[in-house]
């Protein structure tokens, strides 16, 4: 059984564990499939690339960082709704989306995996993970015009590829 095949097992005992408990849950449910919270997903993706453009235009493209993780964030959860999960967990939305690839359920790029894992003895600069982090916690106040723009193709990139899997 393969690491994301593990950690959605796992994600799906969490959910329920915490929601019979009577918590919200932290992990991933199975739902019916829902091609219209998927689309809600994808507006709400394509808002955060708009704001990712706002922000720079506005003088804070260090907030653009967090428009980015959010627009690929949102992308996978469109995904995920297509395919009948609910998930409350990046983790666990990742684990997801990379079991549905090595299924062959989906075509994506392994660059939008890739850019919101966390892994903590491989961190590096092309993470958006990082990326966030840095412009998030730290003090530099503006990204270079470079970064936004590969940022905002990200994104369509992203974007146009998560319509293609929901719309297919």
């Amino acid at each position: 059984m393969s690491h994301a095949k593990n950690k959605i097992d796992w994600c799906l005992k969490k959910a329920i564990k915490e929601s019979g408990e009577g918590g919200k849950h932290r992990g991933l449910v199975k739902i019916k499939e829902d091609k219209e919270k998927a689309g809600k997903h994808l507006v709400k993706a394509m808002h955060n690339l708009s704001a990712i453009e706002y922000f720079n235009a506005g003088g804070f493209s260090d907030w653009s960082m967090s428009a980015v993780f959010y627009c690929v964030y949102h992308c996978f959860l469109a995904i995920a709704s297509k395919f009948g999960y609910e998930s409350q967990n990046q983790e666990c939305t990742i684990a997801l989306i990379k079991y549905l690839k090595e299924e062959s359920k989906i075509e994506l790029d392994d660059e939008f995996i890739k850019i919101l894992e966390v892994d903590e003895k491989e961190r590096h600069e092309t993470s958006i993970i990082e990326k966030r982090e840095f412009y998030t916690y730290g003090t530099t106040i503006s990204a270079k015009k470079e970064e936004i723009q590969k940022s905002i193709q990200l994104c369509k990139d992203c974007l146009d590829q998560t319509k293609a899997i929901v719309f297919r």
